[in-house]
């Protein structure tokens, strides 16, 4: 099911999905930070994140994702959340990534230092990094209270099948894999078991960092495209990604305040059906 998020000043038009182990609608649109944040002590860069930020939170957006990986991305997350006054609308998503078991929990703390929050909303295992003891560590904090979902990573089609394992042993709310018109191994396993298991889908590298944009825009967008509001080869390949049901969120990330309105726009209007989602994918292979 799909509704409009409500805000405390008006209705935001910004589709949302449940998460499916509460119910807690999230916007299907959210922030990456990998790369594109990762700007050092640039102040003028880091105005522009904060920038980006702005737009995203404005035109209903929630999720914002970074890792201790992003090299700088995390202050620079907390930067724009500081100057921004906190939005309270935020969702914020961030990783454990080390190879020491004992070092997790400090890695979080440190996390959470640099984006300036209480507390996280989700926690994941980054690329299954010594999932084992870290999962335990974030099951733990859950269970205290310290931080609302937990959830486990991947990219690039890596680990599926060991994915699949830990998604039928353990309880996460949350997965994140690599999805997109033309990367769709995911469709065959992996989002049929988050269906089954009620496990939200959060959907990374959807533009395969931009490589996949530069290949189409030579290309003409359909005509067809119209019918599902999609104006720009952005809107497409995001529409065609949140059209399935068992993804809650997309994460694009972006250096760019148009790029953020024209992501969040995607969210709006229209998603493709079966025969739309078919059409979409035969049009993108011939080209």
């Amino acid at each position: 099911m799909l509704w409009p998020l409500t805000g405390t000043a008006k209705p935001s038009p910004v589709l949302t999905r449940p998460i499916p182990s509460t119910g807690e609608p999230l916007p299907l649109v959210g922030l990456g930070t990998w790369i594109t944040f990762n700007v050092g002590r640039d102040i003028e860069a880091r105005d522009s994140c904060a920038e980006v930020m702005r737009a995203f939170f404005e035109a209903g957006g929630s999720l914002i994702d970074s890792s201790p990986m992003y090299g700088s991305s995390q202050e620079v997350v907390g930067y724009g959340l500081q100057k921004l006054g906190h939005p309270s609308r935020l969702f914020a998503a961030d990783k454990v990534w080390t190879s020491s078991a004992s070092a997790g929990r400090s890695q979080i703390e440190e996390s959470r230092r640099h984006w300036g929050i209480p507390r996280f909303d989700l926690l994941q295992v980054h690329n299954l990094l010594i999932w084992e003891a870290h999962l335990r560590t974030l099951l733990a904090m859950k269970a205290a209270g310290e931080v609302r979902y937990v959830g486990i990573t991947t990219s690039e089609g890596r680990r599926h099948r060991e994915f699949e394992r830990v998604m039928r042993e353990h309880p996460l709310d949350f997965i994140q894999v690599t999805y997109n018109i033309l990367d769709r191994e995911i469709e065959d396993r992996i989002l049929p078991l988050a269906a089954e298991c009620g496990i939200g889908v959060i959907v990374n590298r959807p533009f395969r960092q931009g490589a996949l944009i530069d290949r189409l825009e030579s290309h003409p967008l359909p005509t067809w495209a119209a019918e599902i509001d999609a104006r720009s080869w952005a809107q497409f390949i995001l529409k065609f990604i949140l059209s399935h049901p068992a993804v809650i969120c997309a994460i694009p990330a972006t250096t760019r305040v148009d790029h953020v309105r024209e992501n969040m726009t995607a969210a709006t209007g229209p998603l493709p059906d079966a025969a739309m989602r078919a059409r979409m994918i035969a049009y993108v292979e011939r080209l």
